[in-house]
């Protein structure tokens, strides 16, 4: 059974930053392309990027890509998301997500994910 388990949320003042994480078990963990979403209330949830099994190859909402970085960290089956200079607009609930897919090819939409964390909460306070 797969098991993503989402950590690093809570509340910090705009223009600060946190860095979530999200660990992988039951999976092949360097076999699977991974991404971040985020859903804030009343609104759909949305992708903000994501990174191939391998690390090579990273995707960003353009919006986003100056001030959110994913890397990974295969050894310890870890995904992360860094999210800097945060503004109020995002707080929301963040999730990670597998793709049980070694190929680099981009993944925006939730549907081309197999499995889903629980999301942790971030709120930005102004």
């Amino acid at each position: 059974q797969v098991r993503l388990v989402e950590s690093g949320g809570g509340l910090v003042q705009a223009g600060g930053s946190l860095r979530l994480s999200c660990v992988v078990s039951g999976y092949t963990f360097d076999q699977a392309y991974m991404g971040w979403f985020r859903q804030a209330p009343g609104a759909e949830r949305e992708f903000l990027a994501s990174i191939s099994a391998s690390g090579t190859n990273t995707y960003y909402l353009d919006s986003l890509k100056d001030r959110f970085t994913i890397s990974r960290d295969n050894a310890e089956n870890t995904v992360y998301l860094q999210m800097n200079s945060l503004e109020p607009e995002d707080t929301a609930v963040y999730y990670c997500a597998l793709r049980k897919t070694t190929s680099g090819n981009v993944a925006v939409l939730e549907s081309r994910y197999d499995s889903w964390g629980q999301g942790t909460q971030v709120a930005v306070s102004s």
